[in-house]
């Protein structure tokens, strides 16, 4: 453009010069808040899949938590009040991992065996609890580690794929010595995944209580990736470390994650199961009973327990607790072995109604 000479050329180039400043000053503000605004979007989901890669090997190799000598002599004292005897029971699984535990009968025994299943990152202990009152009832229990847990071998934990496995082989191993007339389970958190899954896959297992189970893999990967408080994030902005942390996973175990699943076990085999979840649980909170509550197909209760934390039903109602399970079993105890005796199913429990 050309000016004219003298004054008002120089002031017309002055005024070009700030009309010129004032529109890039509009606009680059607006593109720095588009900058900031895109970072601020895309940073939490790119963090997250990092985080979620990084984390896969730590969810199939759990902290192992050994069997001391505190605990063994904790074990020891309970099973002297129960007067209970104890036995080290050693089963191989059919990849050859060596899984340790005990089997303890009572004092008087009823002739029916309840495998006890831990939680993630505990052992057989974990389960001590449930196994005191079991044992006063005249139930004998198997208590075993389970694979990359306690005692027991095994390259990781696969949340069921390889557990449903070790639980057939070592009910074949139980039935070749002590010929039970029934065969129950029980099982916290991971356990509870475990024994649904396991039931599904082995009918001699007649009935099933589970407190806290995970629904299925990708459930669970959600708590975990929103940070067990807002499962919403971990389905939303950090689902990109939910995706990582299980693709990973599966490239690394060589299982189909979306195979394990006690929703999908409920659902292919019509077999009694008493789920127990806690009102106050982050870890896996009661969606995760519902949804296999809903999809099951045999008779099937659901107790949501007040003010509990994460399997932490028997400590805040033992009474009630110990007064389901146990009714929950007797229930399936007079049937022949391996048939279902007809029980109406009961809908949702709150609180000790």
């Amino acid at each position: 453009m050309v000016y004219p000479s003298g004054l008002l050329g120089t002031f017309l180039k002055h005024c070009r010069t700030l009309l010129t400043l004032q529109s890039y000053l509009r606009v680059a503000p607006m593109r720095r808040l588009i900058r900031i605004a895109l970072i601020l979007l895309l940073f939490p989901p790119l963090l997250a899949a990092v985080a979620g890669w990084l984390s896969a090997p730590a969810f199939l190799h759990p902290i192992r938590r050994e069997l001391t000598p505190d605990l063994l002599r904790e074990a020891e004292a309970s099973f002297l009040v129960t007067g209970t005897t104890r036995e080290d029971f050693e089963v191989r699984a059919p990849d050859s991992a060596l899984l340790r535990g005990w089997k303890v009968r009572p004092k008087i025994p009823n002739g029916n065996w309840v495998l006890l299943f831990h939680g993630v990152a505990d052992n057989r202990v974990g389960v001590l609890g449930q196994a005191e009152f079991l044992l006063r009832a005249g139930y004998s229990v198997v208590m075993m580690d389970a694979r990359a847990h306690g005692a027991s071998g095994g390259p990781m934990a696969t949340y069921g794929w390889l557990e449903r496995n070790d639980t057939s082989a070592i009910i074949d191993a139980l039935e070749s010595r002590e010929h039970p007339k029934h065969i129950f389970a029980l099982g916290e958190s991971m356990g509870a995944g475990i024994v649904l899954q396991s039931a599904a896959a082995d009918r001699r297992i007649e009935a099933v209580v589970a407190e806290a189970s995970f629904a299925n893999l990708r459930e669970a990967a959600y708590d975990y990736a929103g940070l067990r408080k807002y499962p919403w994030l971990g389905k939303t902005l950090f689902a990109p470390g939910t995706w990582t942390l299980l693709y990973r996973d599966q490239k690394l175990a060589g299982f189909p994650v979306a195979e394990v699943s006690p929703v999908k076990a409920v659902a292919s085999r019509a077999f009694p199961v008493l789920l127990i979840c806690d009102e106050q649980d982050v870890a896996l909170p009661c969606r995760h009973s519902e949804m296999i509550y809903a999809a099951a197909r045999g008779p099937k209760q659901l107790w949501v327990v007040p003010r509990a934390f994460h399997t932490a039903a028997l400590g805040f109602q033992p009474e009630e607790f110990r007064r389901r399970v146990l009714s929950f079993f007797a229930a399936y105890s007079s049937a022949a072995p391996g048939q279902t005796t007809s029980m109406p199913s009961m809908a949702r429990g709150h609180g000790s109604s």
